[in-house]
């Protein structure tokens, strides 16, 4: 569930419990929206990382390393100078809605003690960081909204901090019985949705939640219940959360985390409900894939857009490629022409449009016609003709020579489409920027924001259903790394004539349902993915050869054997 109020208000007391007295170590700002502050408190390190993506705002404890830019930004300097050696002095919940607020204290530049305030607004795309003195003063935030952007509230270094407007909804003192019950009676409808307009916070996941445990219905109606009863026991309920705190990580059928709430919700029994020791530790487990992935996708865009362009680029340069080389297929009709012409020149004179002549290449003798230019003598027209088989020849070596360079760029460029599409760390993203620098399709970065330099990335390590391990590289890097360190005696599997992954089974002489596990791989970490029969060749890695000057990822090999099958990820990870 996003972080709404009701989430918000569990997590902050969990915090608030973890880190209040502790001195902020480190300030660290991986992503331009997202800022990691190192705690020491009672003797152990915590790392608060707190999130203004608008797909995934939130905050919480981590345990995950992140890599940094080679240089801070602005905001990540700004926070290590007011709250670096600060003490935590309080974690809290505004008025139940989806903002939060850190206390720190620090001495200032006169040697005194101050109060700093981190704002933490968790509203979706508006979500937001803001850093404020003790009286409200913006010092800054991670987006600074202005006038343009927004006319209802600016948020910009100087100005006094506001609160989001709450749209009238209720929320901490002012919900009560009496005034939550006035709104349910003016609203009517299905209860669930009145209570998300009425309540600060309410995600309507929350609001069904509360609908169920309060009235025993998620999908009841506000005409089937007295309106004053369910008011009570919901502000009863929501009263008692704090009391309800068992963090939960929710579970598909195929172990893949889809959820987390603060306590085992009754509309998500149909799903696997498991515990967890702390809400921080639920979500991490539920954001380490989902935000890597967003994240991901974000930083290859521009990488894809660049991919795009140059594919078309080349899909219309081999259009034009094909098409002069089927311009030139009339060489041998110019040749013909020309020698015919200069066999004859005694039957024409200077003037004449056009001449019928015997065609002594054609076995009937069929006359041919020749068009003429009438300003050229005969001789002149004859090696007009010459001339355009000589142009049309030295156009088809040359339209020959090229489309077989556009093939294999356009093949190279399609690869890494495929590729980008494998990356599942930073690291493989960053190979593979690094490969379209070297290439020329990428500019070499000039951003301050440049991340430091990453460990290699790792092909992907599966086993079979034997226990055989196998390895799959999932860009140009990892592919010419495993293929090069593999045994001579290993098998090679790549899909046939198209873009996709080195595969090497590791050990000598795998049985024929291991291979075809393999193949399978080999299928569906190709372009051929979505197909239903895909050849892959495979053979040993001593018939596997690397042309001199070749590409990134780029083989040539022999003594293949190919097969037909479905692309599937049937085997375990390791």
């Amino acid at each position: 569930m996003p972080m709404d109020g009701v989430m918000l208000g569990f997590m902050a007391r969990e915090l608030d419990e973890a880190l209040s007295g502790g001195r902020v170590d480190k300030v660290t700002q991986p992503e331009h929206d997202e800022i990691i502050l190192t705690i020491r408190n009672r003797g152990e390190n915590h790392a608060l990382l707190i999130s203004a993506s608008a797909n995934s705002a939130r905050m919480h404890l981590t345990r995950e390393k992140k890599n940094n830019p080679l240089e801070p930004p602005t905001f990540c300097m700004l926070m290590r100078k007011h709250v670096l050696g600060a003490r935590v002095l309080a974690i809290r919940q505004i008025d139940g809605d989806r903002i939060a607020e850190i206390d720190f204290e620090a001495l200032d530049e006169m040697g005194d003690y101050a109060v700093r305030t981190l704002v933490c607004e968790f509203m979706g795309k508006y979500s937001n960081l803001i850093l404020t003195h003790r009286g409200g003063k913006i010092i800054d935030s991670v987006c600074r909204v202005t006038g343009e952007i927004s006319r209802v509230r600016e948020v910009l270094p100087g100005l006094m901090y506001e609160r989001p407007p709450q749209q009238g909804k209720l929320g901490g003192a002012s919900l009560t019985p009496e005034a939550l019950a006035r709104r349910l009676v003016q609203s009517g409808g299905p209860a669930d949705r009145a209570l998300q307009n009425a309540v600060a916070g309410l995600s309507p996941q929350t609001a069904r939640e509360i609908c169920l445990r309060a009235a025993g219905d998620s999908e009841i109606r506000l005409e089937e219940t007295d309106a004053g009863e369910l008011a009570a026991r919901v502000c009863a309920l929501m009263e008692g959360f704090p009391a309800m705190a068992r963090p939960t990580l929710v579970m598909d059928g195929d172990g893949r985390a889809v959820d987390v709430t603060p306590f085992a919700y009754l509309t998500r029994a149909a799903f696997e409900n498991r515990p967890m020791a702390s809400l921080s530790e639920a979500q991490e487990a539920y954001f380490r894939t989902r935000d890597r992935a967003e994240r991901i996708r974000q930083k290859a865009a521009a990488l894809n857009r660049t991919l795009k362009n140059n594919i078309e680029r080349c899909e219309k340069k081999l259009g034009l490629q094909l098409s002069a080389l089927q311009d030139s297929e009339r060489m041998e009709e110019y040749r013909v022409k020309g020698e015919l012409l200069s066999a004859s020149l005694y039957q024409l004179e200077k003037g004449m449009k056009a001449v019928e002549l015997p065609n002594y290449y054609d076995e009937n003798l069929a006359p041919l016609r020749i068009e003429l230019d009438v300003k050229l003598s005969p001789a002149a027209n004859a090696q007009r003709y010459f001339k355009l088989y000589q142009k049309a020849r030295s156009a088809r070596r040359l339209a020959a020579e090229q489309k077989q360079r556009t093939e294999e760029e356009l093949n190279y460029l399609e690869g890494q489409l495929e590729n980008l599409g494998k990356c599942g760390e930073e690291a493989e993203l960053f190979e593979i920027r690094a490969e379209l620098e070297r290439e020329g399709y990428v500019k070499p970065s000039r951003n301050r924001r440049e991340m430091k330099s990453l460990p290699p990335s790792r092909p992907l390590k599966l086993a079979a259903s034997d226990g055989t391990v196998i390895l799959v590289g999932k860009n140009n890097l990892q592919n010419d790394r495993l293929t090069a360190s593999a045994q001579l005696n290993e098998v090679w599997l790549h899909a046939k004539d198209m873009p996709g992954s080195h595969v090497i089974i590791v050990g000598e002489g795998p049985s024929e349902e291991t291979i075809g596990e393999a193949a399978s791989l080999a299928a569906y970490y190709s372009k051929g993915r979505e197909g239903s029969r895909v050849p892959v060749d495979y053979t040993l890695r001593r018939y596997v050869k690397k042309p001199s000057g070749a590409k990134p990822g780029f083989v040539i090999y022999t003594h293949q054997k190919t097969l037909y099958v479905q692309p599937r990820e049937v085997i375990a990870r390791t």
